[in-house]
């Protein structure tokens, strides 16, 4: 019996029409895997399943994923990272391969346009409740003020920043934020990888931010994104949040930047897994 696999025309140009004769017929494809996004079991045979490949530079990883988690496509990953996942995963590169708030503060990215006053962006994920229902959240808060190229006034421009980049003043904790188009959240093989950001003229999306280590992210977190496939990206200055340990605490923190016009946000959908 044939797997029930779909193949997108993107993940099919990338893998060769052979390659992709040989999964669908069942010849190259796994009887059971583990969703490459919420990392429970699945199986070709019995339910409908996505081929997920992950691109670097020089290496390329497939993956497969529930049909109802995300859907068959290309994720671009940074080079080291997927070698690190193919060391992990313990595939062959090239080939098929089969509670609280947690912050990090690892990934020395600048915001768009950020000049020489470079600041880390500190990430913290957590759930928040908004019209009724937990929701997956990033809170983005750099460690020091973040100015424009060429700018000599020393001032903070972190928000008109990201203003100009799409993303729209929170005035209400209890709404969702606004969709922001082209800017999505890789959850690669159930760990946290980066923020993307649409690439110029056309060119592929870039990492706005990114882990230096793939980011573990609790099993609720994991879950809540699951079933929306989109998180919600609240972002404010320096000093405007601040780290919490707690959710509710995470969400008091916001609400005081939200009442003082210091938060942005957007809502992303999820890529890759």
């Amino acid at each position: 019996m044939a797997p029930l696999l779909d193949v997108s025309d993107e993940v099919r140009a990338e893998i060769g029409e052979e390659e992709t004769a040989r999964l669908l017929t069942g010849e190259n494809a796994p009887g059971t895997y583990d969703c490459t996004s919420c990392r429970t079991p699945g199986d070709t045979g019995q339910e409908p399943t996505s081929t997920v490949l992950f691109v670097g530079d020089e290496t390329a990883v497939l993956a497969f994923a529930h049909a109802a988690c995300i859907p068959s496509q290309v994720v671009p990953v940074a080079e080291a990272q997927l070698q690190g996942a193919v060391r992990s995963a313990g595939a062959v590169a090239g080939t098929p391969a089969d509670a609280g708030p947690h912050s990090h503060h690892t990934a020395p990215q600048a915001p768009p346009e950020a000049g020489p006053r470079q600041a880390v962006l500190g990430i913290t994920c957590g759930l928040i409740i908004v019209e009724d229902q937990l929701r997956p959240a990033l809170v983005v808060e750099p460690t020091g003020p973040v100015s424009r190229v060429g700018s000599e006034s020393g001032g903070d421009d972190f928000l008109p920043l990201l203003i100009e980049q799409g993303f729209v003043p929170q005035l209400d904790l209890d709404v969702r934020p606004s969709p922001l188009n082209g800017w999505s959240v890789l959850l690669a093989m159930g760990k946290l990888h980066a923020v993307l950001q649409p690439g110029v003229n056309g060119a592929p999306g870039t990492a706005w931010w990114q882990a230096h280590q793939p980011l573990q992210v609790s099993d609720g977190w994991r879950a809540a994104v699951s079933r929306s496939n989109e998180v919600y990206v609240y972002a404010g200055p320096s000093g405007s949040i601040g780290r919490q340990p707690r959710e509710d605490l995470m969400r008091d923190a916001l609400a005081r930047a939200c009442s003082r016009g210091r938060l942005v946000a957007a809502t992303m959908p999820l890529a890759g897994t």
